[in-house]
């Protein structure tokens, strides 16, 4: 199993999904379900892209950095 770090561009925004799968194609099939429940209406996707992927195990994680001012 992986963790997953996943850039999806929208219309108008650019989000990160971080998700649990055991390969790349499931990585990207749970891009949809997961926008569906966070989102009101479903947003067009552009482009989803793998930026990371890391196996699980115990203490497995990410530092995310924001461009804060």
């Amino acid at each position: 199993m992986f963790l997953y770090r996943i850039e999806i561009e929208l219309e108008d925004q650019t989000v990160v999904l971080a998700v649990a799968a055991e390969e790349d194609e499931k990585a990207f099939g749970y891009v949809e379900s997961h926008l569906d429940r966070h989102f009101v209406k479903s947003p067009a996707v552009k482009q989803a892209s793998i930026l990371e992927k890391k196996r699980i195990s115990p203490g497995a994680g990410y530092i995310i950095e924001t461009n804060r001012l």
